[in-house]
């Protein structure tokens, strides 16, 4: 079965400044469905209207990231910080039903300013599996994903908290919730702990989301860098993966312009503009 791809409209489009304009581009340009980080400026009904025009789902929305003039990205983990956590959770639950988003990233958040990462560790997972499992039950009710995304700590994010897809596995067996997964993001995993092809077959049980960008550029899949995703793509494909691929790079130029390699991809399997199979139209 050929991969879903999901145009993540924090990244790409960068010359639309109004994300419904960035969602009806990048339909326009064949994907059927899209994410985004938090949609701060962007009230729901703007974009569930212009996502019902443009025939794209969304799928993947961002929890709030906190204070940011404060350096905050993201709450989950961050002792103190338990009922803002929540508070954004449920802004964000209530966006992502406004919208038909089926799953929401909840963000682990930054060791706190000045605080040893080694000192805060405990503090920090009890905090980050105690509301984990909060949001997990109340996502439930609603019948949505919780996703965790380790960020890499090498280059773009030193303090940020969850780093690896094993110290999320190891979280995520702790909060013991089956509606809670793991997003993975092959930039960061890459940066992190290489070994592509043995992480993506041992953590694929816990996969619910993956995300794309060449390493070390943040560019398309095929930019010059260390990724072979025509291998990856064949890889995912071989272990039966059905969710979304998130274009989360940075586009070197024009961004329909650098969607070659996509429509390459198509085109390879027998798809359509769009990923429309040519047996079912």
């Amino acid at each position: 079965m050929a991969l879903r791809f999901s145009a993540n409209l924090s990244w790409l489009f960068p010359a639309l400044p109004a994300l419904p304009a960035r969602l009806e581009a990048a339909a326009a340009a064949g994907f059927g469905a899209a994410e985004t980080a938090w949609p701060a400026d962007c009230p729901a009904q703007a974009l569930r209207d212009a996502a019902e025009r443009a025939g794209v789902r969304i799928v993947l929305l961002n929890t709030p990231p906190g204070d940011q003039e404060a350096g905050e990205m993201g709450l989950a983990a961050v002792p103190g910080r338990q009922a803002a956590f929540r508070q954004g959770l449920a802004a964000a639950l209530q966006y992502a039903k406004a919208v038909g988003c089926p799953r929401i990233h909840l963000m682990a958040g930054r060791v706190p300013q000045g605080a040893d990462r080694a000192a805060v560790a405990v503090e920090m997972e009890t905090t980050f599996v105690e509301n984990l499992r909060y949001a997990a039950d109340l996502l439930a009710q609603e019948d949505m994903i919780g996703l965790v995304e380790p960020i890499n700590n090498r280059i773009t994010d030193p303090r940020y908290y969850l780093n690896t897809p094993h110290q999320a596995a190891a979280i995520l067996e702790k909060v013991g919730r089956p509606n809670l997964k793991l997003q993975l993001d092959l930039f960061h995993c890459q940066i992190m702990d290489g070994n592509l092809s043995r992480n993506l077959e041992t953590f694929f049980p816990l996969i619910g989301h993956i995300q794309i960008a060449q390493v070390p550029g943040r560019h398309e899949p095929d930019s010059p860098g260390e990724l072979n995703f025509s291998y990856i793509f064949q890889l995912l494909e071989s272990l039966g993966y059905t969710g979304y691929v998130g274009c989360e790079y940075a586009p070197k130029g024009d961004t329909l312009e650098g969607l070659g390699w996509l429509r390459s991809y198509w085109e390879s399997r027998g798809l359509q503009h769009g990923g429309t199979s040519k047996a079912t139209e």
